[in-house]
């Protein structure tokens, strides 16, 4: 029955007789327990002995159906709209912040016809939905596009970077982008290479856990966002997002420079092989921990270099790995290649003649390490300079996200294997740091 979608069996019988409909707050009476909720759809493929609701908290839980117990219609609500102010008011004294929104978690709500969490918001809803916002900006919302990040592409960068450029160009204080956190990482990256020297802050933002739970840490991640791209010092593109586990601070991440290091916690963004650029308070307080950053200008010129090459692979590499890889990416004409390799950047040598091959058929091939902290060295070990030998460039202390991306971006820029070695080692976006420092490793590893 489509109004108790996902029920069936014990389940389904005892909701029933209780006649009640998605959405409804329930109490459920057992033995030793009573829980009230908001009673949630369930996925088809569950067994059928628990209802799920949701609680008082914002947390789903599973009650398990016994014969005895009872069911109890506390209010009937169905299915939940989200409701939406009509007016935004607008402080046209305040500078102007453009927020465009991707989609993800922070741009969800939860659809109450499955329980699952989709990217449902436009931009201007998460301006209804935080309204401190009207004090630190007047804000330009808009929506590009609204999908999973795990489904960003190459072509979907070069949009993000196009539409941030002409936002520039129209004189806004600072750029905003609502992007899901999965693969965030990834077009901070894409973004610090398509538009270098830019005179603003370009702030990607996200959230962990969507904005119907009390523990989100949606609003305080967009205030902290726009903060950021208003009033702080720096022009280059970060990444802001919890800086600890509780609602205390946000913390400004290089673009190049940040891995999400957690699945579900509010803090899961941190800085490898560098600091953060700032810290950002929800009372809109912005201390730099860094004098090594790009200062914000009053230009409005920004160069544009929105090209990715998308035949380009990352590869991590593993005990009793063989070429073949190799040999399929080579046979399927792509143009690089980005291997993840052990400790200070090796391979086994089975997958020398592979490397040796796709290397003489003019593909780059960029060696990073699986370790998250520290630098690839390949003069150390014997392997290492047969595959420098070879022709392998070095990636330096690079994220092998990060090297991934910006060989996608020099690739589209020019396929001869010297001028794309050149490039990969060339400092362009703060992905490369000169030298290593253990305080970096010591200060992410603290706890």
């Amino acid at each position: 029955m489509k109004k108790l979608e996902g029920y069936r069996g014990i389940s389904l019988e005892k909701l029933l007789e209780a006649n009640v409909t998605i959405g409804d707050r329930i109490k459920i009476i057992g033995e030793n327990f009573t829980y009230e909720g908001i009673l949630m759809p369930r996925a088809g493929v569950c067994d059928d002995k628990h209802i799920v609701i949701k609680l008082n908290n914002g947390y789903n839980i599973g009650v398990k159906v016994t014969p005895n117990i009872k069911i109890e219609v506390l209010k009937r609500i169905g299915k939940r709209e989200i409701q939406r102010r009509e007016v935004i008011k607008k402080q046209r004294n305040l500078p102007k912040v453009s927020i465009i929104s991707t989609g993800g978690t922070i741009a969800s709500r939860v659809d109450y016809k499955t329980g699952a969490v989709y990217p449902a918001l436009t931009a201007e809803d998460l301006y209804y939905a935080v309204p401190e916002l009207e004090e630190i900006a007047e804000i330009d919302a808009e929506i590009l596009f609204s999908i999973f990040s795990e489904n960003m592409t190459p072509k979907h960068w070069e949009k993000i970077a196009e539409k941030t450029s002409k936002k520039i160009e129209e004189g806004f204080r600072g750029i905003v982008i609502a992007h899901g956190t999965d693969t965030m990482g990834y077009t901070a990256a894409a973004l610090s290479f398509a538009l270098q020297k830019t005179p603003i802050p370009i702030v990607l933002v996200g959230s962990q856990r969507s904005s119907d739970r009390p523990s989100s840490d949606a609003a305080i991640n967009l205030i902290c966002a726009v903060t950021a791209a208003r009033k702080a010092p720096f022009a280059e593109v970060v990444i802001v997002m919890h800086g600890s586990s509780s609602d205390e601070y946000c913390l400004a991440h290089r673009g190049t420079k940040v891995r999400k290091c957690h699945t579900s916690r509010r803090d899961a963004f941190q800085s490898i092989n560098s600091e953060p650029l700032a810290k950002i308070t929800v009372k809109g307080e912005i201390e730099m921990l860094t004098e090594k950053y790009n200062k914000r200008r009053s230009d409005r010129k920004v160069e544009l270099k929105a090209k990715f090459d998308p035949k380009v692979a990352l590869i991590k590499t593993y005990p009793g790995m063989t070429g073949e890889i190799i040999e399929f990416l080579t046979d399927k004409g792509y143009h690089g290649i980005v291997i993840e390799g052990t400790g200070l950047g090796h391979t086994p040598e089975s997958m020398f003649p592979a490397i040796k091959r796709a290397i003489e058929e003019e593909i780059a091939i960029v060696m990073t390490s699986q370790c998250l902290w520290g630098r690839i060295n390949m003069n150390v070990y014997r392997t290492g300079v047969e595959l420098l030998n070879m022709g392998v460039i070095p990636g330096e202390d690079m994220l092998p996200e990060t090297a991934y991306v910006k060989l996608m971006w020099t690739l589209a820029q020019t396929r001869n294997l010297e001028e794309v070695k050149r490039i990969m080692l060339t400092n362009i976006a703060g992905e490369i740091n000169p030298r290593s420092s253990h305080k970096y490793f010591i200060s992410n590893c603290k706890g």
